[in-house]
């Protein structure tokens, strides 16, 4: 066996540990989306609502009021270090992979700007500048997206049998 550093060159040990990692951790992010689901509704209306309250209409199921600026700012705060934390892990990981090194790259560094467009451009939603709705909308999306990506083919490259010739 030929070590070249590549994930594929890791011991099974190391190979399981970052596997359950990756899927504990999954578990964690995914388990996030679901709750942005159920505060959102995963709609641009809805994280206004989420942010701004809806106190203005009567025929709301769900009564929701302004996030005070204590919780937006443990709100901003928390995800915006945990998702560093979290992107960093996932980064250094993939930079062991065999990929291209532009899309490898780009799953290492793009998921910087979506967390601060997404979490700093909740702050500016909260301080009521609305077209930033869509940034958030857009970033969270493609954060989401470049995370799941970089799992796969990490999971995919742990697994998959590799000729070292």
């Amino acid at each position: 066996m030929q070590l070249n550093g590549l994930i594929y060159s890791l011991s099974k040990e190391l190979k399981l540990l970052i596997g359950v990692f990756l899927i504990v951790l999954s578990v964690g992010f995914y388990t996030g989306l679901s709750f942005v689901n159920e505060t959102t509704s995963i709609k641009v209306n809805g994280i206004v609502e989420n942010y701004l309250g809806n106190e203005n209409d009567e025929d709301a199921i769900v009564m929701k009021f302004k996030k005070s600026p204590k919780e937006m700012l443990s709100i901003v705060h928390s995800h915006i270090l945990s998702m560093s934390i979290i992107f960093f892990l996932v980064g250094l990981i993939l930079s062991i992979t065999h990929l291209p090194r532009s899309l490898k790259l780009f799953l290492m560094i793009e998921p910087f700007f979506s967390v601060l467009f997404t979490f700093g451009g909740l702050y500016f939603l909260w301080k009521e500048i609305l077209w930033v709705k869509y940034v958030v909308m857009i970033s969270g999306a493609v954060m989401t997206l470049s995370f799941s990506i970089a799992i796969l083919i990490i999971l995919w490259q742990l697994i998959r049998k590799h000729n070292y010739s």
